[in-house]
């Protein structure tokens, strides 16, 4: 069986962190409020940054410190893992959407 590249699909949180990144870098409050954008829920600390470590360990995302704070960005293995990510996501729920969109007509 071929190990599968990219981000943890349990939570999506990792998966939503990627996507964030890829459109700009951000530091783990900017992450942390475009997710409560999102969800109506501002992910805690103790679940954001322990995500954020495993992204950066899996070398999909790098840090840049300036003083006590981390700016991250996605590598190009992140972007990779991200595209991998949303073809998966495309492939797995896609029909429901487009069935959820189609019924609430």
């Amino acid at each position: 069986m071929r190990k599968r590249m990219g981000c943890d699909m349990r939570g999506m949180l990792s998966f939503q962190i990627l996507w964030l990144l890829s459109k700009r870098d951000m530091n783990g409050e900017g992450i942390a409020e475009e997710i409560e954008k999102r969800r109506g829920e501002k992910p805690k600390p103790g679940t954001l940054y322990p995500a954020l470590k495993e992204l950066h360990g899996s070398g999909l995302v790098k840090g840049r410190r300036s003083g006590r704070e981390v700016t991250y960005s996605i590598t190009r293995e992140g972007r990779h893992a991200v595209k991998e990510a949303t073809a998966y996501l495309c492939r797995s729920f896609g029909e429901i959407f487009t069935e959820g969109i189609r019924s609430s007509r």
